[in-house]
């Protein structure tokens, strides 16, 4: 019996700190958009959050902190909408894939403006790099599944090269006026896809 009175009491204990992190968590990725993360304080995001500087500090000792676990989040998210993508594009050509492939990155910066802010961010180098190279052969696997007589280092070389043109978008489309992102979105769109048909239809080295 008293296990189970510990086990009731630890759920909604658990269940608020789930919560207490989220609401952090946002509070960080709309001060990072407002004001960027370098000029973002730990006063500043734990006044949008609705609570103390020292319950912020309970889960999170910085900012470089908060920025690692939004850069997590946002891994994550995109893997899921990676998985999607590859199961709804399957049999179209390399150029609409393409095409898809930036119209979902565009998307989810559209929805998390805070991503240019924190992917370059300060933090945890080693897990960052471990981050980085998961989505590498992630995306390395999904160019597999096209082509299955690419080798892996072929693949990985490609997606590595393609994350990179992306993520130069990235900062292109963030600091950019509203008129001047078509533009960027369609140039990227166009380089990316020669790039990727060069490199999946007729591989040399």
């Amino acid at each position: 019996m008293d296990s189970e009175i510990l086990v009731k009491r630890r759920i909604p204990q658990q269940e608020r700190a789930e919560r207490r992190v989220a609401q952090l968590l946002e509070a960080a990725a709309a001060e990072f958009a407002e004001v960027g993360y370098d000029a973002a304080a730990m006063k500043a995001i734990a006044k949008r959050a609705g609570t103390s500087i020292g319950a912020v500090y309970q889960y999170f000792p910085n900012k470089e902190a908060l920025a690692s676990a939004l850069r997590t989040q946002y891994v994550n998210e995109i893997e899921q909408h990676w998985t999607k993508l590859e199961n709804a594009t399957e049999g179209l050509s390399v150029k609409e894939r393409t095409v898809r492939f930036v119209d979902l990155m565009i998307g989810f910066m559209q929805k998390h403006p805070t991503y240019a802010e924190v992917v370059d961010a300060p933090g945890d180098s080693k897990r960052d790099k471990e981050a980085r190279d998961w989505l590498r052969e992630r995306l390395a696997n999904v160019f597999r599944t096209r082509r299955p007589g690419i080798l892996p280092k072929q693949a990985y070389r490609v997606a590595a090269v393609s994350l990179q043109m992306i993520k130069s978008m990235n900062a292109l489309y963030a600091e950019a006026k509203p008129q001047k992102r078509l533009w960027i979105t369609k140039e990227y769109k166009i380089a990316l896809a020669a790039y990727l048909e060069t490199r999946l239809t007729s591989w040399e080295g």
